[in-house]
């Protein structure tokens, strides 16, 4: 409906359905890989059905995993994962695209981690003792840059495990249905009664590595994730990514580099989109305000343009408002 104009809309880089291994509970409505010959069929299938690109999930076996890389790219297609049975290091060696949610979820370093399996700690500890100066983490960095590893940050989904964080934003909350505002703000002041252990030393770890990363001629990108307890909500996400971007020491340029042309280099597609040069897509964002030097400006959106057609921001918003999570 998008593409053929009945609908405002993106451009939709469309993935196929999360590749998924053994004794995943928590969804069950995924499909759970059997083999590597499983994988492999899964990439094939959803191949020819157009989908350009597959993203691995937490419990998937190192050999389903190579198999469906090596059927991705047989068909020119790239694999993301949200890995925890894989380690960061054995991904890269299986020859995997991208890393998602920065360096949160790498277990190579949890005490009992077992081949093949995710262990209950989550990552939690691989990233308390991975500190950026340290040699464990300046050698999984060497790693992924050596093996043109990219990794995409997410740092506004881990933000909500910080209390009090992230500010909380009218526009943002108008947009949520009625029912989902209140899970959200339950779930945030359920989140600010607990004690707060070193989630906040362990959400500046994750952009330390973030930046150390960058530093090492690593290819970070940018989205906003948006899971968790509620809050993190496509659009106003990505924007508020940007902004942590900047508070882990990127410029404001940097930051918003990383989150546009970045992301279009990663795909192939540079020449296209990602920045602003003559013969290039006119898919741009004017914003009220100077975001190069106050990154907070990046919020006033007043206009969007997609292959040259303007869109009133504004229009678009109170289209959406009180809507999202009505689905």
């Amino acid at each position: 409906m998008i593409d053929s104009g009945l609908l405002p809309g993106p451009h939709i880089d469309v993935t196929g359905p999360y590749m998924e291994g053994p004794d995943d509970y928590l969804f069950m409505q995924m499909h759970q890989l059997t083999s590597p010959d499983d994988a492999r069929n899964l990439v094939n299938y959803w191949a020819d059905q157009g989908v350009t690109s597959f993203k691995a999930y937490m419990y998937i076996t190192r050999d389903q995993l190579k198999a469906a890389i090596d059927a991705a790219h047989k068909r020119g297609l790239k694999v993301t994962g949200h890995l925890c049975s894989v380690t960061y290091p054995e991904a890269a060696a299986l020859g995997i695209d991208d890393l998602e949610h920065g360096f949160m979820v790498n277990t190579q370093l949890d005490p009992g981690k077992l081949p093949d399996q995710c262990p209950k700690s989550g990552g939690k500890p691989t990233l308390e003792k991975m500190a950026p100066d340290s040699p464990e983490a300046k050698d999984l960095i060497a790693t992924l840059v050596k093996a043109h590893v990219a990794v995409t940050s997410t740092l506004p989904v881990f933000e909500h495990s910080v209390p009090g964080r992230p500010p909380l934003r009218p526009d943002m909350l108008d947009a949520m249905s009625p029912e989902a505002r209140t899970a959200f703000l339950y779930a945030r002041n359920v989140r600010a009664s607990r004690p707060a252990g070193n989630s906040a030393e362990m959400f500046q770890r994750g952009m330390q590595l973030e930046r150390a990363f960058v530093q090492a001629g690593g290819l970070l990108l940018a989205g906003p994730d948006p899971t968790g307890n509620g809050g993190t909500l496509p659009g106003f996400g990505d924007q508020r990514e940007i902004e942590l971007l900047v508070e882990a020491g990127f410029s404001p340029v940097e930051a918003i580099k990383i989150a546009t042309l970045n992301g279009a280099t990663y795909m192939g597609r540079q020449d296209q989109i990602g920045s602003i040069a003559l013969g290039k897509n006119a898919d741009l964002v004017l914003v009220k305000g100077n975001p190069a030097t106050r990154i907070e400006d990046i919020e006033k959106v007043e206009m969007v343009f997609k292959d040259g057609v303007g869109y009133d921001s504004q229009k678009l918003f109170d289209s959406v408002r009180g809507r999202y999570g009505q689905y």
